[in-house]
């Protein structure tokens, strides 16, 4: 299997705080890959050292075989590998249109007109709204927005954290109807949840993470057969 992304050692945090304290991890093409782990774990510090935002300390981030550790994380987005941030970080108030466009700011801007209609086709309700300023939707709405917004960089690799943070039961069955659809075309996911449950449900492999370092790497059904590895890092 091709392997997209290949995390080896990564350390790093902010300051003279270490978050990360040598994690491996790796992500083939058309995997979704569940990463896990209590609140202060480190997991959006490492969607952040990824994506250029927070720089490495140590270690090595290659993505499809190139060596992405230091560079800017507009490079990054250009290579194809984009974040849906936690918290939406959607702009209020620009139109659903313009928040859309400008997911196609770095990547894939000559195409963009037929990945807007493919992003619609996706999320019929942002059509309905283009012209509406993303602010005054509610919160589904504005998650679909931005992942609408990742799909329009055409990724290689989409990687999301906390889509289902805020959102009522109903849309959390949606959100992960939609990410088994963008798996079912080949999509690859990194998906950072809470709903554990649920993530392990659509993941081919997972990852926990506990204060900075791994404790667990394999099957969804290798982490559940483990009683100990369920209470104590899944809550379950």
């Amino acid at each position: 299997m091709t392997r997209l992304l290949d995390i080896q050692g990564l350390r790093g945090g902010y300051g003279r705080v270490e978050v990360l304290r040598g994690v491996d991890l790796h992500v083939d093409a058309g995997e979704v890959i569940a990463l896990l782990g209590s609140n202060g774990a480190g997991k959006t510090t490492l969607n952040n050292m990824v994506c250029g935002l927070v720089p490495a300390s140590a270690g090595r981030v290659e993505f499809e075989g190139r060596d992405l550790t230091r560079c800017h994380y507009r490079e990054i987005v250009r290579a194809g590998l984009i974040q849906v941030p936690e918290g939406r970080r959607i702009f209020p108030n620009l139109s659903v249109r313009e928040n859309l466009e400008l997911g196609s700011y770095a990547r894939a801007r000559e195409r963009r007109g037929a990945n807007l209609e493919r992003v619609l086709a996706t999320f019929p309700r942002l059509g309905e709204r283009l012209a509406q300023k993303a602010g005054t939707m509610s919160g589904g709405e504005q998650q679909m927005l931005a992942i609408g917004r990742g799909m329009m960089a055409e990724p290689r690799l989409l990687i999301l954290d906390e889509p289902s943070l805020g959102l009522s039961p109903l849309l959390v069955e949606e959100m992960f109807t939609l990410l088994r659809r963008l798996h079912g075309e080949g999509l690859a996911l990194l998906l950072v949840e809470q709903n554990v449950a649920q993530s392990l449900e659509i993941a081919d492999r997972a990852y926990v993470l506990e204060n900075g370092s791994l404790r667990f790497e394999g099957r969804p059904a290798e982490l559940l057969a483990s009683p100990d590895l369920k209470r104590a890092y899944l809550g379950l």
